[in-house]
């Protein structure tokens, strides 16, 4: 009958091995003893996550002497079939939410343009028919409106 080790556990028996004391590991490798007590409990929701908990393992398994590369598989392996997430599926779902979220923000600056476009004209429009403002914006004109100013007689001016 063969006997499972966890990953944690495998890592405690390895300091224990090297009569290594978890603060003696936390000092030299400036991890808290809080996360390297949790990584040998196989504790992973103590741990920062994503990248930190690569980190943890990779300062631990330096300072024993271990092959940090196969550790960090280990741990990975072991991380992921105890419910740990794979942080690079984590980052590029992250990432294709932002592609997803900057595609409508920029529908939506479109839209707020379109609009504020729109306000500008029927502001203008108002100025002119109710207040008399000529803001002199050509779509604003009547066809033939300057013809009809310019083909008008000119008043001499009157000399008193």
């Amino acid at each position: 009958m063969e006997f499972f080790v966890s990953f944690g556990a495998e890592l405690q028996q390895e300091r224990l091995k090297r009569d290594v004391s978890l603060e003696t590991i936390a000092e030299s490798t400036k991890v808290a003893p809080r996360y390297l007590r949790a990584l040998e409990e196989d504790a992973y929701a103590k741990l920062p996550g994503g990248v930190f908990n690569r980190g943890i393992v990779r300062s631990y398994c330096r300072f024993l002497g271990l092959g940090e590369e196969e550790w960090l598989q280990r741990f990975q392996a072991f991380a992921r079939s105890e419910g740990e997430e794979d942080w690079t599926e984590f980052a590029q779902n992250v990432k294709r939410n932002r592609e997803r979220i900057e595609s409508r923000n920029r529908l939506r600056w479109l839209g707020v343009a379109a609009m504020v476009l729109v306000l500008a004209i029927v502001i203008a429009v108002a100025l002119q028919l109710f207040f008399g403002v000529n803001l002199h914006l050509p779509f604003l004109h009547k066809p033939g409106g300057h013809a009809a100013a310019v083909a008008s007689p000119a008043r001499a001016p009157l000399n008193g």
